[in-house]
């Protein structure tokens, strides 16, 4: 049933077109335990490096990241990422990201453990956010990334697997319908 709020948005507001931005893998080491403190559980994780590939951007992983998690007492991981992207131009950017995995007690313990998981088992969705100076990749300082989802590999190493949403074609109608923006920045990506 639609309310007199959502009968009056403009057709580019009323749904969100997305496209891939990129699938990201890292490569983690186990974690370091912090163990139980008095604010949650902590494992910290240091990003060695990885790779993106995009159709738009692509490039490596440098090493240095982390990857703080905390545990909830609901069960719920929240990871907060920090790591350094390299496009294959050398242009460097700055990635952060949130996310919340979380699952059936089974499946979880079996992550945990680096057995193999079908990642439709188990709940991993990420919101990530860029910072760059390279006049190239700039546009990624003004995007809004919907979705980020996320897997985990028991390759050894952690590794996750990203596909990124940009939802760059609504952010236009939005800037085109409220005039926030020139037409030549709207239509640049």
């Amino acid at each position: 049933m639609a309310t007199a709020l959502s009968q009056n948005l403009p057709d580019a507001l009323k749904s969100i077109r997305t496209r891939p931005l990129f699938v990201l893998r890292l490569q983690v080491p186990p974690y370091y335990v912090v163990g139980a403190t008095p604010g949650a559980f902590r494992c910290i994780g240091i990003v060695l490096g990885g790779s993106f590939e995009g159709e738009r951007l692509s490039g490596e992983v440098l090493g240095g990241g982390n990857d703080w998690q905390v545990v909830r007492n609901d069960g719920c991981t929240k990871l907060d990422v920090r790591i350094v992207l390299k496009a294959t131009d050398g242009a460097l950017i700055v990635m952060t990201y949130q996310a919340l995995r979380h699952g059936p007690r089974d499946v979880i313990e079996k992550l945990d453990e680096g057995e193999p998981v079908d990642p439709a088992n188990y709940y991993f969705r990420l919101n990530p956010l860029f910072e760059t100076s390279a006049e190239r990749c700039y546009w990624l300082n003004r995007i809004i990334i919907e979705l980020g989802t996320g897997h985990r590999l028991p390759d050894g190493l952690f590794t996750a697997f990203s596909r990124f949403f940009d939802s760059w074609p609504t952010l236009r109608a939005f800037k085109r319908i409220f005039g926030r923006c020139s037409p030549n920045e709207i239509f640049a990506h």
